[in-house]
């Protein structure tokens, strides 16, 4: 099993990976600046109140859980999914689907910058939010783990 720092080394490489220019995203974070990464070609972003977010956070954190950037100062959360990400959230109102080519402005992975801080980090496998899933997390009543069937 990966420690937590090879899976940061792990998350943080899979990041730069997702970047047009890797190392000014790097040189970004070296003088502590949120890096901008545009969406699209590796994830969509969705975006949803801090709050709501947390506590669908605790409901998909048995499955279909990926990224989520937080910042606290404006009370948001930033959902990282599927590229191919069709109408399935269309319906919430609770959450904003970005369109591809939006940007994304981050802190590296080990530590919060500007008020923004990865509340979960990408683990370098490439997992993303389970759109179906986040959908019924926001919905009336909510996702819970029980209720899905592997």
């Amino acid at each position: 099993m990966a420690t937590t720092s090879e899976r940061a080394r792990a998350g943080e490489a899979w990041l730069l990976s997702c970047a047009a220019h890797p190392a000014g995203v790097q040189r970004a974070w070296e003088v502590e600046e949120l890096a901008p990464l545009r969406s699209g070609a590796h994830w969509r972003v969705a975006e949803a109140r801090l709050l709501p977010s947390v506590q669908a956070m605790k409901r998909l954190r048995a499955r279909g859980l990926g990224p989520v950037l937080a910042d606290v100062e404006i009370d948001r959360a930033w959902w990282l999914l599927p590229p191919d990400l069709g109408d399935e959230l269309d319906d919430i109102r609770q959450l904003t689907v970005h369109p591809a080519g939006w940007i994304l402005r981050c802190p590296p992975l080990h530590y919060s910058l500007d008020g923004r801080i990865w509340l979960e980090r990408p683990d370098g496998s490439g997992r993303l939010t389970d759109p179906v899933l986040l959908g019924a997390a926001f919905s009336p009543g909510g996702y819970h783990p029980a209720e899905v069937r592997a």
